[in-house]
């Protein structure tokens, strides 16, 4: 049996670290609670990559790069001036004024708030794709390889 955290062979015992339950050696087990001593009966789950590399994709959203033009744009051809339309959205004319020079960068809600009362679209999705590459000798992979991946 492997260590969850080092991949070191040998006793494994159950413990806690950082509110996650693993199964540990003696070295790593100082780093949390250990809970009891691993039997060597017990089945012990792991995760298996496929031999493929396995992508996890991230689904960010962002505010479009040309908010500040679009939302002025479309406040004026609704014949709307900063003041009135601040207090339609329930914000300071400071705000839209910065939002429209691109002082101001709206955040996430904003946006929605923004994209709801103008029918415009301001927020994008973007895919973020992360590979993960088996370890070779075992083929299994430790939170200790993840690690060392994510630093390359």
């Amino acid at each position: 049996m492997r260590c969850d955290l080092c991949g070191a062979e040998e006793n494994l015992y159950k413990t806690i670290i950082e509110g996650a339950e693993l199964n540990v050696c003696r070295n790593c087990s100082k780093h949390g609670k250990v809970l009891r001593e691993v039997r060597k009966s017990e089945p012990v789950k792991e995760k298996k990559i496929s031999e493929k590399k396995e992508e996890e994709e991230n689904i960010m959203q962002m505010v479009s790069s040309d908010f500040s033009e679009k939302i002025r744009k479309k406040r004026e051809i609704m014949g709307m001036e900063q003041e009135e339309f601040a207090k339609s959205i329930s914000e300071k004319e400071s705000v839209v004024h910065k939002l429209e020079t691109g002082e101001l960068k709206p955040s996430i809600k904003l946006a929605e708030k923004l994209e709801k009362k103008l029918g415009i679209k301001l927020i994008e999705e973007y895919k973020e794709e992360h590979k993960f590459k088996e370890k070779k000798e075992t083929g299994k992979m430790t939170i200790g390889d993840m690690i060392k991946l994510k630093k390359k």
